[in-house]
């Protein structure tokens, strides 16, 4: 039986905004093919942490490492800004909870996904529009709308192209801010079973932020509460939920239990 292999570590991770500590001193380590939730009411602190993990924020103090996929560990106080963005290019993905912050808006849903394949070299037009179609397929949206605008796409949509954009170039591991943000109620209920779907086929790693517990109910492994910048409770996500030790984590349970 293989082992899971640790693929990220952060360690006493601290993020300040003047004399208000954003994130403090929070340590986790994410496994390859796991999905960690991040759960906390606004303010929490939770966005800040997985902008500061993706290297969009700098941070006062901890170590964020990265193993890539020559199995080499990276430390991303170490590594360059180039060689960051190209990880994000690559290895990693963001999928933002606004889709218009995570497309361009400007053209085509096809180009959306076509331009990460030539970011990675990808030259043949034949092999990107076929790469395109698949991608496409993957998540829900006819083929036919390949050669429209972003701006014809209803919520639901733009989010799934936004994901299609993402794991074109078969990331390792995807960064989600509230994917489900915004949408309603049977939309984000098909976007939760795709998801779960991708994760699984795909065999993702997955930071997921939320506000929501049922989505990291449905979608994580593991999670961990967030409030005033600091973890208060981790674990197994059934666990956490269905015995909450921390009294801030009883009331985030209870509240979605009232009708």
């Amino acid at each position: 039986m293989n082992k899971i292999k640790p693929l990220l570590t952060v360690d006493n991770l601290s993020k300040n905004y003047g004399s208000t500590q954003a994130c403090n001193d929070i340590s986790f380590t994410l496994y390859s093919g796991q999905v960690l939730g991040i759960v906390g009411e606004s303010g929490s602190g939770k966005s800040t942490l997985l902008k500061a993990i993706a290297g969009f924020l700098s941070i006062e103090q901890g170590k964020i490492n990265y193993l890539n996929r020559q199995e080499k560990w990276l430390d991303f106080q170490q590594i360059s800004e180039s060689h960051r963005r190209q990880l994000m290019r690559t290895e990693w993905g963001f999928v933002q909870q606004n889709p218009r912050d995570g497309l361009r808006m400007n053209i085509t849903a096809g180009a959306n996904i076509g331009e990460r394949l030539m970011d990675i070299g990808v030259r043949n037009y034949g092999k990107i529009r076929q790469e395109i179609a698949y991608w496409l397929e993957q998540v829900e949206i006819d083929c036919r709308w390949m050669d429209e605008l972003p701006t014809t796409f209803s919520g639901g949509m733009q989010q799934r192209l936004q994901i299609a954009r993402v794991l074109v170039t078969q990331p390792r591991l995807i960064l989600m801010d509230e994917p489900t943000g915004g949408l309603d109620v049977s939309v984000q209920a098909r976007l939760l079973d795709l998801l779960r779907s991708l994760v699984r086929t795909l065999n993702l790693s997955v930071i997921l932020v939320t506000h929501d517990i049922g989505v990291v109910r449905l979608l994580a492994h593991r999670l961990f509460v967030m409030k005033n910048g600091k973890i208060v409770e981790y674990g197994l996500t059934d666990q956490v939920l269905d015995d909450p030790q921390h009294p801030y984590t009883q009331q985030l349970v209870s509240a979605t239990l009232i009708p």
